[in-house]
C-alpha cells in the first residue's frame, strides 16, 4: 500500500510539478497561487489575533516587549534561508535544487522549521490568548511534519548524497555542532555576510515599522 502510495505521489508531481511542466512555469505558478494565499492568511490573523480567552497579558511590559521583538527579528533570518539566489527565487534563473551545508544550516537543516517556532514562541507570549496558541500549535504541526517529510523525500530522491548531509546536520538548533558531527569553521560568522541577509535585515525592520500600515489594511478588508 505505501508502494502503491509512493508511486502515485511521484506521478502527480512529475505531472503537475516542476518535473511536469518545468522550474520556471512551476515556480511562477507556485508564486501566483501561494502569494494571495498567504496575504489573505496574514489578514486574517491581524483581524483576529485577539479574540479567543486572554491567558495572559504582557504586552504592557517593556522586557517582555524587547525580548519578544529580537526572537522575531531572529526568527526571519532561519525563515528565509533559501534566497542566496535572487535570481532563482523570482524564476529569473532556473530554479536548482541546493543542498546547503553553511551558514544557517550549519545551525539546523530545517531553519524555517526553528524560525517559525521562534516567531510563534514571540507571538504566544506577547499577545497571550487562546487564539494565539493555537495559531501557534498548527503551524508548528505543519512545520514539524514539512521536516519530517522533507527529509523522507530527499533520502529517496537523492540517496546516498542526502545521507551524508543528514549525518552531518541537525534539526535541533546546534545539536550536530554540540555532539561534534558539525565544525564551526573560523569564519562562520563571515558566511551571513551576503545581500540576501541584508535584504532580509532591512525588510524585517521596515515589516515592524509597517505594521500600523498592515493593521491598517486588514481593518479595510475585514476579514
Amino acid at each position: 500500500v505505501a508502494s502503491r502510495r509512493y508511486q502515485a505521489e511521484a506521478a502527480i508531481n512529475q505531472a503537475l510539478g516542476a518535473e511536469g511542466v518545468g522550474e520556471r512555469v512551476w515556480r511562477v505558478f507556485f508564486g501566483v497561487v501561494s502569494l494571495p494565499l498567504a496575504f489573505s492568511a496574514i489578514f486574517f490573523f491581524i483581524n483576529h489575533r485577539y479574540d479567543g480567552v486572554q491567558l495572559w497579558d504582557l504586552r504592557l511590559n517593556p522586557a517582555v516587549h524587547t525580548a519578544c521583538w529580537i526572537t522575531n527579528f531572529i526568527s526571519f533570518w532561519f525563515l528565509y534561508p533559501s534566497t542566496f539566489n535572487l535570481l532563482e527565487v523570482a524564476a529569473v534563473d532556473k530554479p536548482k535544487f541546493h543542498m546547503w551545508e553553511t551558514g544557517i544550516m550549519r545551525v539546523t537543516r530545517h531553519p524555517q522549521a526553528v524560525g517559525q517556532l521562534l516567531w510563534c514562541l514571540a507571538h504566544t507570549v506577547y499577545v497571550g490568548n487562546s487564539f494565539m496558541v493555537w495559531t501557534s500549535l498548527g503551524l508548528m504541526a505543519h512545520h514539524s511534519f514539512g521536516a519530517w517529510n522533507g527529509d523522507r523525500r530527499l533520502s529517496n530522491q537523492y540517496g546516498e548524497a542526502f545521507d551524508v548531509l543528514k549525518s552531518r546536520t541537525s534539526i535541533l538548533p546546534f545539536a550536530a555542532v554540540i555532539d561534534g558531527r558539525q565544525t564551526l569553521p573560523d569564519n562562520f560568522l563571515q558566511e551571513f555576510a551576503r545581500g540576501p541577509y541584508l535584504l532580509i535585515t532591512v525588510g524585517t525592520t521596515a515589516a515592524y515599522f509597517a505594521h500600523p500600515l498592515l493593521q491598517g489594511a486588514a481593518a479595510l478588508l475585514k476579514w
